[in-house]
């Protein structure tokens, strides 16, 4: 049992889930945020589920869970998994280094079979559409060769497990802010150093995301509303929640409604030093929330929690 499941509380997860499930039934439409390494703990078992079954309707996660989900998907079978990692030593940290393994919490990614072979892919993407001066954002890559099928011969797991394929499949709005700040975002801006790539700028940047998401919230709440869950804190959650206030305030936009739902799941202790802790009371005072609109902190690990809630919103 993980330490943090001693926050567990069961009456709010349930209450979260209803109104979930509620908002849905009501013809609204759910953006999700994923922060944390939810992809290499395999989120993607049931998060690509609610995407099939469209409980789930656009996405911002950080760079490294784009590309973790993908990791995961051509090199399952050779990650190394460490179950004491709390009391590893520096030694055995140097030996895991040495053979160009990775680790996230417990679990190893691989150098070659993971990283390296990705690397591949997208490098033949990134220079294709260099040179025809094609522009694409970071999703969009990997969307292309996802659905392009290259790397289907290096499936190491069961497809239906990758949260990204169904995505792509579904053309799932996707919001990667500070995508640079991600091994594929290092790998890119390291072959523009050595001019593989030339314009810098053939991957889309992150304030081009904001516009983007901009338009998507515009034209999408003109027809339904929108619910905000957010997995972790950190910039994955906070970009994509203050389109809203800018649209607000900054565009002065009139009949521009606010998020229409909002769930964090986090083990974070709101503080001025605490990781993007807010209550979500604190977001009405910047115009994100409203005072009626279902609002609901979970604290506790999301690795337990989100599969249980989605399990709730599937009726599993």
């Amino acid at each position: 049992m993980r330490e943090h499941y001693r926050h567990f509380n069961a009456a709010t997860v349930i209450d979260a889930s209803e109104a979930y499930k509620a908002h849905l039934q009501k013809g609204g439409v759910m953006f999700m945020t994923l922060a944390g390494a939810m992809s290499t703990a395999e989120l993607g078992r049931s998060l690509a589920e609610m995407i099939r079954e469209g409980k789930v309707h656009a996405i911002c996660c950080t760079g490294a869970n784009l590309e973790e989900d993908i990791f995961n998907l051509v090199a399952h079978t050779h990650y190394v998994r460490v179950p004491h990692w709390r009391e590893l030593p520096a030694k055995e940290e140097v030996k895991l280094h040495a053979r160009h393994l990775n680790r996230v919490t417990d679990t190893c990614i691989p150098e070659e079979e993971a990283i390296r072979r990705l690397e591949r892919a997208v490098l033949d993407e990134w220079t294709r559409a260099d040179k025809s001066g094609e522009r694409y954002f970071p999703h969009e890559f990997f969307y292309r060769i996802l659905l392009s099928g290259k790397l289907k011969k290096f499936y190491d797991t069961d497809p239906k497990n990758s949260w990204l394929l169904a995505a792509a499949e579904r053309n799932l709005p996707i919001i990667v802010p500070g995508w640079e700040d991600s091994t594929l975002g290092n790998i890119y801006a390291a072959h523009c150093m050595e001019g593989d790539v030339k314009n810098v700028h053939t991957v889309r940047s992150g304030i081009e995301y904001m516009m983007m998401l901009a338009d998507w919230y515009t034209a999408t709440a003109k027809k339904s509303s929108i619910g905000f869950y957010q997995i972790g804190g950190g910039i994955a959650g906070d970009f994509p929640i203050c389109v809203v206030p800018m649209l607000h305030q900054d565009l002065r936009r009139k009949g521009v409604p606010l998020w229409g739902y909002f769930c964090q799941i986090s083990d974070s202790t709101t503080s001025y030093g605490s990781y993007s802790g807010a209550t979500p009371n604190e977001k009405i005072t910047w115009g994100k929330l409203g005072a009626d609109t279902p609002r609901f902190v979970i604290e506790s690990d999301a690795t337990i929690v989100a599969p249980l809630m989605f399990a709730y919103v599937m009726g599993k």
